[in-house]
């Protein structure tokens, strides 16, 4: 029996890329700010579930090409891991995406950022209750500093907004959405010691199958893609962005700096959705957005020091 073939050489940019953790973990929130974004921007043009398998699935054959070489040489470290590695898929792309998807039907834009900025909690809870990994007083400072400024930036600088916020079923289905992710991130550093596009091309694969039958059922009650240029345009997004590439980025910023420092990063969504709200749709930048990046930018960077003595 002949051995799997090597694996080919790492270009150099790649190799500095992969060992930036905070830029890894910038970029992953960028896309998927754009991707909370686009989805509501398409949520009466494309069906949830049906949006969620076709993302996971053009991941997949998007990434299997270049994994090939390493899932080979790595399976038999997946296979003795099965059920984590399906956890992780079920967890961090079948549940977490279909639900927020789905969720964006029934929710606003406000709502839905706002319970974004709770994700660093849940990967802590997780965290706390799966291993015992407490937050460093720093972590805590920085999460709570970073959502002062995330509710600066949703609340427009207005703390008596707050009170007009009123939850629907879709924002149980982001807090559900959450949840998941959350076990997600914090189950990341107990995986199996693979190559990191083994790993994202297996959970890929698996999250689409695991979305299938519910896709399926979508199309037989009627609610169906419609191929048109946005439907395109957002298909091309999702696979190669935000699933693709910041899946990738996102795994390896855990493996280098763990996932209650990698967590506050969670709340450069809202800064990049705003910032895309100036950008592209013409609003006007004011003193709380300022005020709101300083915040958030002066917690992530104090929760991603390294570690310091428990809560």
């Amino acid at each position: 029996m002949t051995s799997p073939a090597p694996a080919p050489p790492v270009p150099a940019p790649v190799r500095w890329l992969s060992n930036q953790p905070y830029l890894l973990l910038s970029l992953t929130s960028l896309f998927w700010a754009g991707n909370i974004v686009l989805a509501r921007y398409v949520a009466d043009h494309v069906p949830p579930m049906t949006l969620s398998c076709v993302r996971w699935i053009g991941a997949f054959v998007m990434v299997l090409p270049f994994a090939w070489p390493h899932l080979r040489r790595d399976w038999p470290a997946l296979r003795a891991h099965l059920p984590l590695i399906v956890l992780l898929s079920a967890t961090g792309f079948a549940v977490n995406n279909a639900l927020s998807y789905w969720a964006l039907h029934y929710t606003q834009a406000l709502n839905a950022l706002l319970i974004q900025s709770s994700g660093p909690l849940f990967v802590a809870l997780w965290s706390l209750l799966l291993f015992g990994v407490r937050l460093t007083w720093a972590q805590l400072a920085g999460i709570l500093i970073s959502l002062a400024g995330v509710l600066t930036i949703i609340l427009r600088g207005d703390i008596g907004a707050i009170a007009s916020i009123q939850f629907n079923k879709g924002d149980v289905m982001l807090g559900g959405a959450l949840l998941a992710f959350g076990l997600y991130s914090a189950l990341m550093p107990r995986r199996p010691k693979t190559h990191q596009l083994s790993l994202i091309s297996f959970t890929t694969g698996c999250g689409a199958l695991l979305l299938l039958p519910f896709s399926i059922w979508e199309f037989s009650t009627g609610f169906t893609l419609k191929f048109d240029a946005l439907t395109v345009a957002t298909l091309i997004y999702v696979v190669i962005f935000p699933s693709t590439l910041a899946y990738l980025f996102f795994n390896r910023g855990i493996a280098l700096i763990g996932p209650n420092r990698a967590a506050p990063f969670f709340h450069l969504m809202p800064v990049f959705g705003s910032a895309m709200a100036i950008l592209l749709l013409g609003e006007q930048p004011r003193l709380f957005h300022l005020v709101g990046y300083v915040l958030v930018l002066a917690g992530v960077v104090i929760a991603s020091r390294r570690a310091s003595a428990a809560v």
